[in-house]
């Protein structure tokens, strides 16, 4: 389900007449701790959280969102601390309390809820609050965008779900500890963070360590976080997961975000803006080849799930390629400022898979796309998985990607003007830039690799220079055989050298290119 934005990048102004205080440095804290905690706790019987009142779980959007954090009792601001923890109400989404430590110079503490670190539109309601409600997560604020502001830019808050954005950034898509069974007719288990320890930086300091508890039916986890805000937030993760049973799909570094539509897909009848989604494709590094693979996302008529080999991933993610405003036109949403992340292993991770799970959506307020790593092999009690992993959270060029990216993907009917004139075919338009490609002359001849697995027939296809774009374009009329889908991969090479990364693509039989059916 997903979480609504309501997450956004605000300015809090400091005082700037009070003397700046210094805070001793935090006391050690072990990773060790909190790994002992998970697996003690994965030899016992799961418990469910304890709930919080019936009326806090039946406030409408409205009625939460008056319940607002006091900015001036943000945590360490006595201090004129660039990192600065604000702290966020159960209610609504948010069932479940969740336990908060901080570790600072003088050890670790529990952090009691204080009612009046918020503010009430409502005084009935606020005078209803228990005095022991406790919290359903913090975000942290650092100056991105001047010493006298305090930005949010990192958010924990909901199951196992984190929200971060860069300094450039909007809030969009959002990460996850650990994703299990996701997509499967057996249902998905939603793990928690349960317990949290903020060790408490140096007023001066530009990295953050947060540890976390997750905690489920089928498994337990211990999570360490080294968060560095910027124009790219990075969050150095390890995590340690500790199987209750044997686990059927467990997914690894999750990333879940929202596609509606977009210059590849149908637009639902009515819809006046050009494309809405918070990512437009997904992007892998595969190890084991040194192929980098660019999949367009789309907005399924079913759930439908895609796996792509690899050994040894070198990153995937899922990215924000259109950035102009001019290709939403939302004054709203601003979806060209949602952010691009970026999963970066670290040591090998060895077989497994990079999942993409598409759901169909109605509207644009559910995350209906989400990609992460499964390891290959069983995944069962006894035996830990432990993964290290670097997290970026920016623009789309935070994967690296050296290669000519894919820029567009347009599709259209293959029997009409100016697509061919070839019945039940498909004219699928895909633009290559940058890389190589921008070094090479508009007059070089390239050539194009393009082939359909299954019963796809590729009619024609051709390449050619767009001036307008400074891009080259590949133009395919393909035809899927029967009710099958059309799966389609291409690149572009210069004699023997490939010059792009792959596009891949599906396009099942149901779709809307000839016909909006929503």
């Amino acid at each position: 389900m997903r979480i609504v934005h309501f997450f956004c990048i605000s300015c809090i102004v400091l005082t700037s007449s009070m003397d700046v205080l210094v805070a001793d440095p935090a006391t050690a804290f072990e990773f060790q701790t909190v790994i002992d905690k998970a697996k003690g706790l994965a030899a016992k019987p799961y418990m469910e959280p304890a709930p919080i009142p019936n009326f806090m779980k039946n406030l409408n959007y409205s009625e939460y969102q008056n319940i607002r954090f006091n900015p001036e009792k943000n945590l360490w601001r006595e201090s004129h601390s660039r990192f600065q923890v604000m702290l966020m109400s159960p209610g609504l989404f948010y069932g479940n309390a969740v336990a908060i430590n901080i570790i600072d110079s003088t050890g670790t503490h529990s952090l009691p809820y204080r009612r009046n670190y918020f503010t009430f539109t409502d005084p009935e309601l606020e005078k209803r609050i228990p005095d022991d409600l406790g919290y359903a997560g913090f975000k942290l604020t650092y100056p991105l965008r001047g010493k006298d502001e305090q930005n949010q830019f990192l958010v924990f808050a909901g199951a196992s779900y984190f929200r971060s954005v860069g300094g450039n950034n909007s809030f969009g898509l959002s990460f996850r500890g650990a994703a299990l069974d996701t997509g499967l007719p057996t249902g998905e288990e939603f793990p928690s963070f349960v317990e949290y320890w903020l060790v408490r930086p140096m007023p001066d300091a530009n990295t953050m360590m947060v540890y976390a508890l997750l905690d489920s039916k089928s498994m337990t986890g211990a999570y360490s976080f080294k968060i560095t805000p910027g124009v790219t937030t990075t969050a150095d993760i390890k995590a340690i997961i500790f199987p209750r049973k044997e686990l059927e799909l467990l997914g690894m570094a999750p990333l879940t975000s929202m596609f509606y539509f977009g210059e590849n897909t149908g637009r639902p009848v009515g819809e006046w803006r050009r494309q809405v989604h918070d990512s437009d494709g997904l992007l892998i590094n595969n190890g084991s080849t040194g192929e980098w693979l660019w999949r367009p996302l789309l907005n399924p008529k079913k759930l439908q799930m895609d796996y792509f080999q690899t050994e040894n991933v070198r990153g995937f993610g899922l990215l924000q390629r259109d950035t102009s405003f001019m290709d939403y036109l939302d004054t709203e949403a601003h979806y060209q400022k949602r952010p691009s992340a970026w999963v970066e292993p670290k040591g090998d991770w060895g077989l497994g898979k990079v999942v993409l799970v598409e759901l169909p959506s109605p509207a644009e307020t559910n995350d209906n796309i989400v990609a992460f790593w499964t390891p290959s092999g069983k995944v069962t009690p006894g035996k830990p998985v432990t993964l290290e992993y670097l997290l970026k959270v920016g623009d789309y060029s935070i994967a690296g990607d050296k290669m000519a990216s894919a820029i567009n993907t347009l599709v259209g009917d293959g029997n009409r003007v100016g697509g061919g004139s070839s019945a039940g075919a498909y004219r699928i338009i895909v633009d290559f830039a940058g890389g190589a490609l921008a070094k090479t002359s508009p007059k070089t001849r390239l050539k194009a690799s393009v082939s359909a697995q299954g019963d796809g027939v590729i009619v024609d296809q051709y390449v050619e220079y767009v001036p307008a774009l400074h891009c080259w374009r590949l133009s395919i009329l393909a035809k899927p055989v029967g009710n099958t889908p059309l799966l389609l991969r291409a690149f572009l090479q210069k004699g023997e050298e490939t010059l792009t990364e792959t596009w891949t693509y599906r396009l099942d039989n149901d779709n809307d290119i000839r016909g909006n059916t929503n």
